[in-house]
């Protein structure tokens, strides 16, 4: 009569072969977890960080424009007119507009610090229209107004801050700026749209004007447009700005920055992906090789089995459902522990967890894929022992 194994028997044979060899059973099943695990983090964190530049574009708005000089034919910089913010504020769709202007003083800690050592900190002449336009916030104090545009005050950006040693902005917080002390009314929270003021130290345009000697000539327009018009005024931006030589001006959209950044984040993933692989295939060799461990461990058992009637397709299907199983408790494993990391890094960041479904499942159709291949030596091996071989051997 022909000899048949039902595959709830298989299912418990592989079960009790690994039952057998716990630590090594775990320790094969924790490089295929960390393979997974890396996978799926890479994904998670990618993908969670993309939720909440998203999220802060969404906010923001992607009507952002940024009209800025740049060089006449002979290679030397140019310069807006005094008049181009009012200018392209005319624009029909343009909804608001705003300038800042580069100086050439910087700013100091102290009026003890070395004249060359500036932190790559800049100063600039800004709007009391500047936040409300970028779309910025004051993390603490205030922002400049009418009253006190016109006085030696300066808000700092959240990086010039730190580097300035600024905690808070008081009376007794003052910067050493164009040879005379500013006082810090304010701190912004971080611009994601316009960087450079991370960096800055601004001060109002009067101000700028009476005390460091500011030209009045805008180095940065800012520009919000409808939505539906951002292409069309992008494209007149520049004859608006500066009608004598419109081919000396630069238009750019922040966003389009914020847009490549997802490209390099997405070269980036591949490049990590790349090496979660790797880790999986090196967790998939450590299954294969203890599989192939075991079968020279358990040659008198295969020998017994083979004696009691079992086949050679009952030997194959017993080490193949326990390079599954080993698999398989690896890809969980990897999943679970990849999901837990991805939400603790997602919830310091204050950033949405976001753990792609078909991430996770096809990170345990992986290790599937991994145990079959795995597991199909040793028990291709392990089904060609004959009997009085595998009783004879000392194992």
């Amino acid at each position: 009569m022909k000899s048949r194994l039902l595959p709830a028997d298989v299912y418990r044979v592989g079960v009790a072969g690994l039952r057998t060899r716990p630590l090594r059973v775990v320790l094969s099943a924790l490089g295929i977890a960390i393979g997974i695990a890396a996978m799926v983090c890479v994904i998670g964190i990618t993908g969670s960080s993309r939720a909440e530049l998203d999220r802060k574009l969404a906010e923001l708005g992607t009507n952002l424009l940024k009209v800025s000089p740049g060089q006449d034919i002979h290679g030397r910089p140019s310069h807006l007119p005094p008049e181009s913010v009012d200018m392209v504020s005319r624009i029909g769709p343009v909804t608001s507009a705003t300038a800042t202007g580069l100086l050439e003083q910087a700013v100091y800690r102290n009026d003890r610090m070395s004249v060359g050592e500036t932190g790559n900190l800049t100063v600039l002449a800004a709007r009391t229209d500047l936040l409300e336009t970028v779309g910025a916030k004051v993390g603490s104090g205030v922002w400049l107004n009418d009253a006190t545009s016109g006085y030696p005050v300066v808000v700092l950006g959240k990086q010039a801050a730190a580097r300035l040693g600024v905690v808070r902005p008081s009376v007794q917080a003052q910067v050493w700026l164009g040879g005379q002390w500013f006082t810090v009314i304010g701190i912004l929270g971080e611009a994601v749209l316009t960087p450079e003021l991370d960096y800055a130290a601004l001060v109002g345009w009067t101000a700028a004007k009476s005390y460091l000697r500011f030209d009045g000539y805008p180095t940065t327009i800012y520009t919000r447009t409808r939505d539906d018009a951002v292409l069309a005024v992008q494209g007149v931006l520049g004859r608006t700005a500066n009608p004598e030589h419109p081919n000396e001006v630069r238009v750019s959209r922040p966003s389009d920055a914020l847009t490549a950044r997802q490209a390099a984040d997405k070269t980036l993933t591949g490049l990590l992906l790349g090496l979660g692989v790797v880790a999986l295939l090196v967790g998939g060799v450590g299954v294969a090789n203890t599989m192939v461990i075991s079968v020279l461990e358990r040659r008198a058992e295969i020998g017994l089995r083979r004696s009691l009637g079992a086949t050679r397709r009952h030997i194959r299907a017993q080490f193949l459902v326990e390079s599954l199983l080993l698999s398989l408790f690896g890809g969980i494993g990897g999943v679970l522990l990849g999901i837990v990391l991805t939400t603790a890094y997602a919830s310091y960041q204050r950033w949405p967890v976001v753990v792609p479904a078909w991430a996770s499942l096809g990170s345990v159709l992986a290790t599937v894929v991994i145990g079959v291949f795995a597991g199909f030596y040793p028990a291709w091996r392990a089904s060609r022992l004959s009997p009085t071989e595998a009783l004879a051997s000392p194992g």
